[in-house]
């Protein structure tokens, strides 16, 4: 059975959600907290009624995300998954409302410009469909050529869909792989009969792959989720039969979490620094009291072999740019010993970016964590054996995400992988080289706090800022950062891979990325600015709105974003711009850029309750002097 197994289950759950205010709106809030348990489909369906009651048709006045459209294009039964779908959602603090077309129109409606899916304007659409319908019936006599010429005209049909979605909705495609549901003719090697069901449902599955990388759209692998579950975990064959449901209900909850990572993950809003107790969580015993002879890590022992297991999953995941922190009550000396001096130890201190070994609560600590590496708290995963921790964790600060340990240490790997809190749709080379920068960043901020003045600090950087317009080179790393920068992000608008596209086929479009270097060490793209010719009614000639401003807060406090300005003021007057306009968009994140356009000189042009808009004149402006070199790299 698929269950959320890292979450916790508490036996006062249903109690607590039947305290919820019936006379009035439950808080958002409160109701994410309920979700974030292992929940059954049952449970699901409970906590589902609720949300659909209480914000089924319009999203919470406090949602800091943008609202999720999601259209369901299905050629089987779905209906007993759309509980799971709203509450996984809800899991990561989305709201969704969902668009099913009709029993076996979802092609059609695809293909009709005018029909309800159209209508409904998704921004996300998920394509799950069926082996038995895409394969179909009798192939076992096919050549080999003619299976060829089967599969190819089943992933090009798919996409085919996803191009006409994309052109006509620009929406987040997710396509979900088939799941090995047909059965096999020959057994061990059914790959040697080239028609066989389950033969062409693995190829398909292979070049769905394929596809889905070539074209951007992401896929919701439950071909694998069945390998590691098992195919009864996700299907019940007499359910197929009687309500042609290829997932079955008790698979919803986990399908509907699946959905969510992924849709989550787009928006930038997945994990970015795992923060690892030590003792017990990372080797066995306690180094204060069993000294580094004492604790249980490495060879000899399965349990030391489990903990080696664990510190190697986590190495591995620096290497794909998450940060790794340490939170440990521990003398800050003996919690360094095994690192430094430990021969099996996987992990070195030169892995670890915040390494914090103290007396406080760890609910303190994870602050200073977070605060350290300027981030925010809903970016940490915290990883703990004591069930006290835990709880005292996840009480007070509910935005860490906080899993479920088994008191197994052979399963901690798998548990944090199941979590999928650290769900990625991409990788970059700014990605491999994350942990590095964080590293670096903490030695930037030694010097700094060394006693040297804020000039003189900035002058021994060293600093070199390179600029180059939006490029297919750079675009998969740009597109990331519209989709998941929230706090230095004047705008927050959310522009996909084909929006970007469109942007850069504009000639008069100003379009710039920005990578920081200094003697500690290459800090990757920081910074996008996309500015274009101001179409509003109230525009003069010569206005360019700055469509997007964003940075990474790791460069903060050290004359960036002047040295930007001076760079986008600059090409806009070569593509004919006389007047920059800056809107600053308000979220629940963005604050502290609130004071970014009046601080660089724009004076204020309008107000609303929504934005307020800030305007530069290029004929009187005079780039400040910083300690930053400029280079083109154009």
């Amino acid at each position: 059975m698929s269950e959320l197994t890292w979450l916790p289950r508490t036996s006062d759950w249903a109690k607590r959600l039947n305290a919820l205010p019936r006379e009035h709106t439950p808080d958002w809030h409160a109701l994410v907290r309920l979700a974030n348990e292992n929940l059954d489909f049952v449970q699901t369906g409970k906590l589902d009624k609720r949300l659909v009651k209480a914000y089924g048709g319009t999203p919470p006045e406090t949602l800091d995300t943008q609202p999720v459209r999601l259209a369901v294009l299905g050629s089987s039964t779905v209906d007993q998954l759309l509980p799971g779908l709203r509450v996984g959602a809800l899991r990561h603090g989305l709201w969704t409302q969902l668009y099913v077309p009709a029993y076996g129109q979802a092609m059609r409606e695809s293909l009709d410009a005018a029909s309800g899916l159209y209508a409904f304007a998704p921004n996300v659409v998920l394509c799950a469909f069926d082996a038995p319908h895409l394969i179909g019936d009798d192939t076992t006599s096919l050549s080999a050529e003619q299976a060829e010429v089967r599969v190819a005209r089943i992933v090009g049909d798919l996409r085919a869909l996803w191009q006409r979605v994309r052109e006509r909705t620009e929406a987040h495609v997710i396509q979900q792989t088939l799941m090995p549901t047909l059965l096999p003719l020959m057994g061990e090697n059914e790959s040697r009969l080239p028609g066989a069901p389950l033969t062409l449902l693995r190829r398909v599955n292979a070049a769905l792959r394929e596809a889905a990388n070539a074209e951007g759209v992401d896929l919701l692998a439950l071909d694998d989720a069945c390998a590691h579950d098992g195919l009864a975990a996700w299907h019940d064959a007499r359910l197929w039969l009687r309500a042609k449901q290829d997932v079955s209900p008790s698979a919803a909850p986990l399908y509907g979490e699946r959905v969510a990572r992924l849709i989550a993950a787009r928006r930038g809003a997945s994990a970015k620094c795992l923060v690892l107790d030590l003792d017990n969580t990372l080797w066995g015993g306690v180094i204060g009291d069993d000294g580094l002879c004492g604790i249980v890590l490495g060879q000899g022992s399965a349990e030391g072999e489990a903990y080696v297991a664990f510190q190697r999953y986590a190495r591995d995941l620096t290497r794909r740019g998450v940060i790794l922190a340490v939170c440990s009550k521990n003398d800050e000396a003996n919690a360094l010993l095994p690192f430094e001096q430990h021969p099996e130890m996987v992990l070195k201190r030169g892995d670890i970016a915040c390494f914090v070994a103290n007396w406080q609560d760890k609910a303190t600590n994870l602050r200073m964590i977070a605060q350290r590496l300027n981030i925010g708290l809903d970016a940490l995963v915290f990883a703990d054996d004591n069930p006290f921790e835990r709880n005292l964790v996840r009480e007070q600060l509910p935005m860490v995400r906080v899993p479920e340990m088994p008191e197994d240490p052979a399963l901690y790997a798998a548990t944090l992988a199941q979590a999928g809190w650290f769900e990625s749709v991409a990788l970059t080379g700014e990605d491999r080289e994350r942990a590095t920068q964080y590293q670096a960043n903490q030695a930037r901020e030694a010097l700094r706090t060394s006693g040297q003045d804020l000039a003189s600090y900035l002058a021994s950087l060293d600093m070199v800022l390179e600029w180059n317009t939006f490029n297919t080179t750079d675009l998969p790393r740009i597109v990331q950062l519209i989709g998941k920068t929230n706090q230095f992000n004047l705008t927050t608008h959310r522009h996909g891979e084909a929006e970007v596209q469109a942007m850069m086929r504009d000639p008069l479009a100003v379009l710039l990325h920005f990578r920081l270097k200094d003697r500690f060490g290459d800090n990757g793209i920081i910074a996008i600015v996309a500015a274009v010719p101001d179409t509003n009614e109230t525009a003069r000639e010569g206005d360019w709105r700055i469509d997007t401003w964003l940075m990474s807060c790791r460069v903060l406090g050290r004359d960036v974003e002047q040295a930007t300005l001076g760079v986008l003021a600059d090409a806009a007057r070569k593509a004919g711009a006389r007047r920059l306009i800056g809107e600053y968009r308000p979220t629940p994140k963005n604050g502290m850029v609130q004071g970014h356009y009046p601080g660089l000189g724009f004076a204020p042009l309008a107000s609303s309750q929504d934005a307020t808009q800030w305007v530069l004149d290029l004929g009187d402006f005079i780039p400040s002097h910083t300690p930053i070199e400029i280079r083109s790299m154009q």
